[in-house]
């Protein structure tokens, strides 16, 4: 079923690594959505079913050749579906829209960072930032300092995504549980059901087994708020009614997020994000 959620609410995300639009409103303040997953997951609890939509998505400070503040985002949750099932659902869309494309492929997270940065995700944060220095990235110790995060997705990006195989879908999977953020944990209790599906370099989509404990949920969010205030970041309020919807009864069920504006950047052969949108934010000034 399609759905519309708000693109302005009293709560937004509160991923450290998302920067949002704040809106004042009449002496409160309301934000831009930077992702519909916290209201959709409200109509999930509610027995929604199966639902998707296409919709705007804001992110404050995201502009380049890949990235626009505004964009466009394909989401949709199955309840009952196990990732694997969400997996072949994605490569079968890609199949569709980005024609010829080999078979895809399936690595985890644990995998490609051994191999391409060359040392653990796990290991100790000192050995994380003399392998960066030693990969000509002296720069990131400054920006990650003593946040775990941020040192895999710096390693990540610069050293693991350049060199993910091309001309077909891979998925990573089975994240580190520092990148959890709103999927489930492994029973190993390391590693997280989370996926990121890359298409000749170009990350495509997010996707997790959703988490449904509320009371762990709330741990988490607490825990991004108090990254965002080490960070000096603006620090949204705590989605009270995404945790009552939780504690209602989420059901166990995987979602997954597309960037369409990417998609259509691959499908066209174009560079630049200004290529496929009517105006991007350069175009706007």
């Amino acid at each position: 079923m399609e759905v519309e959620t708000p693109l302005l609410a009293p709560t937004v995300s509160t991923d450290p690594q998302l920067d949002f639009f704040a809106v004042p409103d009449a002496g409160r303040t309301r934000y831009l959505q930077t992702s519909p997953e916290l209201l959709m997951k409200r109509l999930l609890a509610a027995g929604s079913g199966p639902i998707y939509q296409i919709c705007k998505a804001f992110r404050r400070g995201e502009a380049g050749r890949w990235h626009n503040p505004e964009f466009t985002l394909l989401e949709w949750y199955r309840p009952g579906f196990e990732l694997a099932d969400l997996m072949d659902e994605v490569a079968d869309l890609l199949r569709i829209l980005l024609p010829p494309l080999e078979d895809s492929c399936r690595l985890s997270y644990t995998e490609v960072f051994e191999r391409w940065v060359g040392v653990s995700w796990h290991a100790p944060l000192p050995a994380l930032a003399e392998r960066a220095r030693r990969l000509g990235l002296p720069e990131a110790a400054a920006l990650c300092g003593e946040d775990r995060s941020l040192w895999l997705d710096l390693l990540f990006s610069h050293r693991v995504q350049p060199n993910l195989p091309r001309h077909r879908p891979v998925f990573v999977c089975d994240y580190p549980a520092p990148l959890a953020a709103l999927a489930r944990l492994n029973e190993d209790g390391r590693t997280a059901r989370r996926f990121e599906v890359f298409c000749n370099g170009v990350e495509l989509g997010n996707g997790y087994d959703e988490l449904t404990d509320p009371e762990e949920q709330r741990r988490r969010l607490e825990a991004d708020r108090n990254a965002r205030r080490r960070q000096g970041l603006p620090v949204p309020p705590l989605d009270e009614a995404f945790v009552a919807a939780l504690r209602a009864g989420l059901p166990r069920c995987s979602g997954v997020a597309v960037g369409l504006d990417r998609l259509l950047m691959l499908r066209l052969q174009r560079r630049d994000i200004d290529a496929v949108v009517s105006f991007s934010w350069q175009r706007l000034h």
